[in-house]
This record gives C-alpha cells, sequence and structure tokens, in this order.
C-alpha cells in the first residue's frame, strides 16, 4: 500500500504579459476628415508607404522582442513560481522522508514526481511511499509490533493525506485484530499450562502413595519363619530306660 503527501496539486502563478495602455491621441482617421481632398489622398498614400515599411519590418521586430529579456512583470511572476515550486518541494521531500524514517524495514524508498520550473530545474511537487500492511502469519504478538509501527508511520507526517489516514485506520483494524488472536492464544496457553500443572501435581499424588505403600510393605514384620515352622510335625515321645 502507498502513503504519500497531503499537499494540494500544484497550479502555478499565471504569467501574462503587461497589458499595453490605450493611446489617447485623436484617430488618424479622424485627421484626414478634416483636410482637403488632395490633402487627404497625399496624406493616404504616405500612411500606404508607411504601412508597406512597417510590414516588412514587423518579422526583425517579432523576432527581437521574442529575444529580449522579459519585462520586470514578467520576472517578478516567475520568481514567485520559482519560490512556490521551491516550498513545494520542501514539503514534499520532508512528508514523503517522514514516512520512511519511521516506516523503518517495512517502507520503501520515497519516489517524486517533478515539475520543471522557470530556471530550468526540477522540482518535487508530488510523492509516495510504499508500505508493507500485510499480517504476520500466525504470529499476532509480531502482527501488533508491526502495525504501530505502520500506524506511526502512517501519521509521521505533520499533515496526513487522506491516504495516509487510511493506511493508519487498516493498521489499527489490523492491530485490533492482532489483539483478539493475540489474547484467545493466550487463554488456550494458560488453560494448557493449567493442564499440565494438574497432569504434574496428579504424578506427584500418585508417586507419594507408591512410595507409601512401599514403605509399609518394608516395615511389616515377616511371618514365613513362623508359618515355616508351625508346618514343621510333631516330635515323637521317646523313654530313656537307665540299667
Amino acid at each position: 500500500m502507498l502513503i504519500g503527501n497531503s499537499l494540494p496539486s500544484f497550479a502555478p502563478a499565471p504569467s501574462a504579459a503587461p497589458a499595453r495602455p490605450l493611446s489617447s491621441d485623436v484617430s488618424p482617421d479622424m485627421l484626414r476628415a478634416d483636410l482637403s481632398p488632395v490633402a487627404a489622398a497625399q496624406e493616404q498614400q504616405a500612411d500606404s508607404a508607411a504601412s508597406g515599411r512597417e510590414e516588412a519590418d514587423r518579422p526583425a521586430t517579432e523576432g527581437r522582442a521574442a529575444d529580449s529579456e522579459p519585462s520586470p512583470q514578467e520576472q517578478r511572476l516567475e520568481q514567485l513560481e520559482i519560490a512556490e515550486l521551491v516550498q513545494r518541494d520542501r514539503e514534499v521531500r520532508a512528508h514523503e522522508q517522514a514516512h520512511a524514517a519511521v516506516g523503518g524495514q517495512y517502507a520503501g524508498a520515497p519516489t517524486y514526481s517533478f515539475k520543471r520550473g522557470p530556471d530550468g530545474q526540477r522540482y518535487a511537487v508530488s510523492g509516495e511511499v510504499s508500505i508493507d500492511t500485510a499480517p504476520v502469519p500466525n504470529d499476532p504478538e509480531a502482527t501488533l509490533r508491526k502495525m504501530e509501527i505502520v500506524l506511526r508511520a502512517a501519521l509521521a507526517p505533520v499533515e496526513p493525506s487522506a491516504q495516509d489516514l487510511r493506511v493508519a485506520a487498516l493498521a489499527q483494524a489490523q492491530a485490533a485484530q492482532a489483539r483478539v488472536e493475540l489474547a484467545e492464544l493466550r487463554r488456550e496457553e494458560a488453560a494448557a499450562a493449567e493442564q499440565a500443572r494438574d497432569e504434574r501435581a496428579q504424578a506427584r499424588r500418585d508417586e507419594q502413595q507408591q512410595t507409601g505403600q512401599q514403605q509399609a510393605a518394608q516395615s511389616a514384620p515377616n511371618l514365613d519363619l513362623y508359618r515355616r515352622l508351625g508346618e514343621l510335625p510333631a516330635p515323637e515321645p521317646r523313654v530313656d530306660l537307665v540299667a
């Protein structure tokens, strides 16, 4: 997923040539209306000749105007546009570098779109940073740590864009799901640990019981000898005669 800058699209200041002021002089046609017909005809011929010379000289004049320096007003407009481009370039780069710095291993390198200014220099006017928002498989705890970094990276710039906020919302949702899975995993681990403790306690009780039985058997008197003696035949009575 991509996170990018929140700056509005750049619109350079319009450059327009200064308007030519209207002349306050009286029109030549109006002057010719006051002349006599002969004088008017002569004046018209002179105007036609002058007009022909003006048309002949126009390409050279226009060529010189194209090669001439811009007017002071045009220079001011260009300077304003360059200043805006410089400011935009600085803001775009700071925005994207904030994403990349906080995103760390989960963020890619910033990429930019450029605009060439009146001075011939290229200025960044927009940018983006790719960021990994996928959960870590079978490890909600690692997913939670990752989404916390992604969330901080998305909100790192001073003015997060709409796309930044969408990435932040996705990271929060992934983190919430990871917390649920982590809680369930911990409950299962606690139940397994409790069962293991019960089994160990039962094993100790069984061992103690067996040990007690063995000790009781060893301390009981051995009656086998008495039983064997009782099974022997009784001796026959004898009388010794002494002469």
